[in-house]
């Protein structure tokens, strides 16, 4: 069983006892979500990983789904400080990192003062992040893979955990600024969200539109959620599921041997989907209640953390293809 190096690693004991621990206070913040947010199960599972692996998530939807309260809902759970910036073609990135203002004191001397913008929280919201210009976005896009922004020369450090929960609309609408790959490569994951089953869309009707609504209960708080991703990071992952992430990893870039690939992709996912894949691996079994990852987290993880990674080539897009459909026959062949 492979560890991964950190500064202090936890005896086999201590990580199963820590382990245990996180998985009550995991399967607590399950239900505690689940009074506010009904169905949509992948959704909040996709999403509470991001967060628990200690990364970013970009939600794509259609507009109404909840993202948005899903989003409101996991900072009251989580405990963490919330910002929320709209993204709107006219915003500027000081509207977002903040900005030097001029102070005068009594005796006339004056001085510059850096006022924090909506970025300095420990969970950011950004909606409708396509709507934003590239300079707007590579200012967000530059906190969440330095967490800490400059102004004027001066460095400032974001809060820890720092975690972006953007949102996303998948209509080819007019005045939309689509994300650049190498940015859409920041978020950890790509959470889709579909339209709600029925007796979810019946629980929604009849829950939301009378006189009080739930509101949720802080279950975690910042310390305790670092303390459960520094775990996530300390629990062993057998040779076996790292070998399945390679390979899964591996058999979606065009030129390793996958004939499929080499017809239909143009580029495929870098290293960084395979430590996304070890992360949420780890988080996706304490989250479903074991101790260990297996390589079915492996093939259930697949479209969220590689469907942003990679690129259709011209002609697969022509014969209608999706990138979900040829993730789909690479975890079909991994099974075997």
């Amino acid at each position: 069983m492979g560890m991964m190096k950190t500064e202090a690693p936890l005896d086999e004991k201590a990580i199963i006892a820590a382990a245990e621990k996180a998985l009550a206070d995991i399967a607590a913040v399950r239900g505690e979500v689940s009074k506010v947010i009904f169905g949509q199960e992948s959704v909040v599972e996709n999403t509470l990983l991001a967060v628990l692996s200690g990364g970013h998530a970009l939600l794509v939807g259609v507009p109404g789904l909840a993202k948005t309260k899903l989003v409101t809902t996991l900072g009251e759970v989580l405990g963490l400080a919330s910002n929320r910036i709209q993204f709107t073609p006219d915003l500027m990135p000081s509207d977002i990192l903040g900005s030097e203002v001029m102070d005068q004191d009594d005796s006339g001397r004056r001085s510059f003062r850096f006022v924090k913008g909506p970025v300095f929280a420990q969970l950011l919201m950004a909606d409708e992040i396509n709507r934003a210009s590239p300079r707007t976005q590579s200012a967000l896009l530059q906190s969440m893979q330095e967490y800490h922004i400059t102004v004027a020369g001066h460095r400032y450090d974001l809060p820890a955990p720092f975690h972006v929960l953007a949102t996303q609309n998948p209509l080819e609408q007019e005045g939309t600024y689509p994300l650049p790959e190498a940015q859409l490569d920041r978020f950890l994951l790509q959470v889709d969200v579909h339209y709600p089953e029925l007796a979810a869309e019946r629980q929604i009707l009849l829950e939301t539109t009378g006189i009080s609504e739930t509101t949720p209960q802080a279950i975690l708080n910042a310390e305790r959620l670092v303390e459960i991703q520094t775990l996530i990071r300390q629990m062993p992952v057998s040779d076996k599921v790292v070998d399945a992430i390679l390979a899964l990893v591996r058999s979606a870039r065009p030129g390793q041997g996958n004939a499929a690939t080499d017809k239909n992709v143009a580029w495929g996912p870098g290293p960084r989907a395979g430590q996304a894949m070890m992360l949420c691996a780890r988080a996706r079994a304490l989250y479903e209640g074991r101790l260990a990852p297996s390589i079915d987290d492996v093939h259930a993880l697949a479209e969220p953390v590689l469907q942003h990674r990679m690129a259709l080539t011209f002609a697969a897009r022509a014969e209608g293809m999706s990138v979900r459909d040829v993730i789909e026959g690479l975890v079909k062949q991994a099974k075997g």
